[in-house]
């Protein structure tokens, strides 16, 4: 593989803020605020400050779901927070998620504020708290925890790896790439064998792992995200095209991945969630594009 642009590491590494990308105005590497901004907060027990990105859209379809089994005391409110222009370093996000990403969630059905960040966890958490989506039985349990977790370790190669280095980053890396496009087809490999013989990630049952891992791969074999499917024959993997296919027919995971969404078509953007009638009356094909 030819290399016309040999890169010696210095000694010690400096932060040049203007070698970043796309992504330049918001990295660094450095924690903490950056601004004072408290959070807004509205009138229902969870508040979800976020962005229907993937890891936002996990905690979405989360709540829709609760809700459209019965649990009513999942009605949330979703605050939109543009990561493009910084809104993640904010002090009341701060507070919320040290870490700086999205999404943060914040409980207030309690005496006192219960923070939640993680997308994982704020699963976890939710599953746990109503009892949803969460096997009791210890195998089954097990295995949703599982994949839950392979998840999280996962999706930061596709995303930060392949994603970042195929769509986003300023040149094309032949070598990057294809690490990361390798990487992913093994991934996408591993979940098509597992749903050949299962027809949830964890079993018979639909749960927080399928609920973590759709809004990635699902969304990667439908053409959703990073403009990839032919270059990286998505086709090919029937099982998973039948998960996220099943997936996608749920209303909750539909109305959940409008939540908190910039892009697409207005009518599937609802920048903020507040109560149920949004998706009927403020979705932007109705609202106009004003923020």
């Amino acid at each position: 593989m030819a290399n016309s642009n040999e890169y010696t590491p210095p000694r010690i590494w400096t932060w040049d803020k203007e070698n970043g990308g796309q992504f330049a105005n918001i990295n660094r590497p450095i924690a903490g605020a950056t601004h004072e901004k408290e959070l807004p907060v509205g009138r229902h027990p969870l508040q979800l400050y976020s962005l229907g990105t993937p890891n936002g859209v996990k905690v979405t379809i989360m709540l829709e779901e609760l809700l459209a089994a019965g649990h009513t005391g999942a009605e949330y409110d979703a605050w939109l927070i543009r990561i493009g222009d910084g809104d993640q370093f904010g002090s009341g996000f701060v507070a919320a998620n040290p870490n700086s990403k999205i999404p943060a969630l914040v409980d207030r059905s309690g005496a006192a504020p219960i923070r939640v960040f993680e997308s994982g966890s704020i699963l976890t958490y939710l599953a746990e708290k109503f009892q949803a989506f969460l096997p009791t039985e210890p195998a089954a349990r097990a295995e949703c925890f599982s994949w839950l977790f392979w998840q999280m370790g996962s999706a930061p190669y596709l995303g930060g790896g392949f994603g970042h280095f195929y769509a986003y980053a300023p040149t094309k890396i032949e070598y990057a790439i294809n690490r990361f496009a390798m990487e992913t087809k093994r991934q996408l490999d591993v979940l098509d064998r597992r749903l050949a013989e299962s027809e949830y990630l964890g079993g018979s049952e639909y749960t927080i792992a399928d609920i973590a891992v759709w809004p990635w791969y699902g969304g990667l074999v439908k053409g959703w995200i990073y403009e990839a499917a032919e270059f990286l024959q998505v086709q090919d993997y029937k099982n998973i095209q039948r998960w996220a296919d099943q997936i996608g027919e749920r209303k909750p995971v539909q109305r959940g991945r409008m939540v908190n969404r910039l892009s697409g078509e207005p009518s599937s953007q609802l920048w903020e969630r507040h109560d149920a009638s949004d998706f009927d009356t403020k979705t932007q094909d109705k609202i106009g594009a004003a923020s």
